[in-house]
């Protein structure tokens, strides 16, 4: 929407990034799974450390609680359909086809007015959208509210076609390949490529060793942490039984799944090596003390570079979640695996087999485990990313430009 500039030449700034008030965040999520959520608290935590206010509202719930779940309980059963969910996604969702359209139009009507509301009683001189439903909806209203830029940030490999709007000042994306989808709806739209956000614990993740005496884990042991978004998908708790069975200690996590925490607690029971976790918030710990980190595509991944540990990544996410796996193989020290828990055991032994330093204690300048960039990623990762921040901001003329850091094309 490119509002006019106010006076001094910013729109609300804030903060140690420029002159003016502390400026209000509005971060509009959406609860399906763990990655929008996680990334709106990267998003919300670099803003308040800015002095920035910043408030969170998850679109499905604005949607009502019967829209909502209705739309969640759309989603988990087309991904539990084997081919649905990817054909959906790249015959409809990547292209924009009029049945996706249809789709998006339809939550719109009903976001828009709740959206509406809120911004009326919280005004805000920034949003961000980091879930596609919400970029439509802000894009929307954005006439409604000339002096708030409106910044879209989508973590995926390759945006499908309902992350794009007119009335967005910039987006943000992780690769050359997403900045191109974008302009493939949009060729004159502002973008920037950044580095992954990711949460303050796993750049500040404890040693190995210091993890794995507060579990209980023997330092020359192979360890893997098992995890699968915060749905907990695919063969998680029989995968664990097995790599216990194998002589591998094995940290699970369930996530918000009810159902796999209460088989994971079970195989806990028979099996002493796995470790069986809830939703829980010592996932960078967990990181630590492991030597491979099986997972599905998505925020984890990212996590785990961060921390410096090898990927095996399960098979188990379609759609969005095919072109995020194979972005993350392009990266390097990854793996991939078919989501049965024969595969996944045989794949993990095998991984933790060419770990360098799998198994073995720490040594001076590397930790087990890790990969050889880990030391300089877990340095430089939180400044880039916040560089990256203070661009974007200035980009949209919230901050003074700290930085170059990453590019804005159009």
């Amino acid at each position: 929407m490119n509002p006019p500039d106010e006076p001094d030449g910013t729109r609300g700034s804030s903060g140690p990034d420029g002159p003016g008030r502390a400026g209000a965040a509005l971060l509009v999520s959406g609860a399906l799974g763990m990655g929008h959520e996680v990334t709106a608290q990267a998003c919300a935590r670099s803003l308040e450390s800015r002095g920035w206010s910043a408030r969170t509202v998850d679109a499905m719930r604005l949607l009502g609680p019967r829209a909502g779940g209705a739309g969640e309980k759309v989603f988990r059963t087309m991904i539990a359909v084997p081919g649905l969910y990817d054909a959906f996604h790249f015959a409809a969702l990547r292209p924009g086809n009029r049945l996706a359209l249809l789709a998006d139009a339809a939550a719109r009507r009903r976001l828009v007015p709740a959206l509406a509301g809120y911004l009326d009683a919280n005004p805000a001189d920034l949003a961000i959208s980091v879930f596609a439903t919400g970029a439509a909806a802000v894009s929307e209203i954005a006439g409604r509210y000339p002096a708030m830029a409106h910044v879209v940030l989508c973590r995926d490999a390759t945006p499908h076609r309902l992350w794009v709007h007119p009335h967005v000042d910039l987006y943000l994306v992780t690769s050359h390949v997403a900045e191109c989808a974008i302009r493939r709806f949009q060729p004159g739209a502002a973008v920037r490529v950044v580095p992954s956000p990711v949460r303050p614990a796993f750049h500040a993740a404890p040693a190995r060793t210091e993890a794995r005496a507060g579990l209980g884990i023997p330092d020359r042991a192979g360890c893997v942490l098992l995890m699968s978004g915060g749905w907990g998908l695919g063969p998680v708790a029989e995968a664990a039984a097995a790599l216990g069975d194998a002589g591998v200690h094995v940290l699970a996590v369930a996530g918000r799944n009810a159902g796999l925490e209460a088989a994971l607690r079970a195989v806990q029971q028979r099996q002493p090596r796995v470790r069986a976790f809830g939703f829980t918030d010592r996932v960078a710990e967990l990181m630590a003390a492991a030597d491979l980190v099986v997972t599905s595509s998505g925020d984890t991944c990212a996590e785990a570079r961060v921390v410096g540990r090898p990927l095996l990544i399960l098979d188990i996410v379609p759609g969005h979640g095919r072109d995020n796996l194979q972005h993350e193989l392009e990266q390097g020290h990854a793996r991939v695996t078919s989501a049965d828990s024969e595969a996944v055991v045989t794949n993990a032994l095998a991984a933790l087999r060419d770990a360098p330093g799998a198994g073995a204690a720490d040594s001076p300048g590397r930790e087990g485990g890790a990969d050889p960039a880990a030391v300089s990623r877990r340095r430089g990762g939180a400044a880039g990313w916040e560089a990256a921040f203070s661009a974007a901001l200035a980009d949209v003329g919230l901050a003074a430009p700290a930085t170059s850091a990453g590019r804005v094309t159009r």
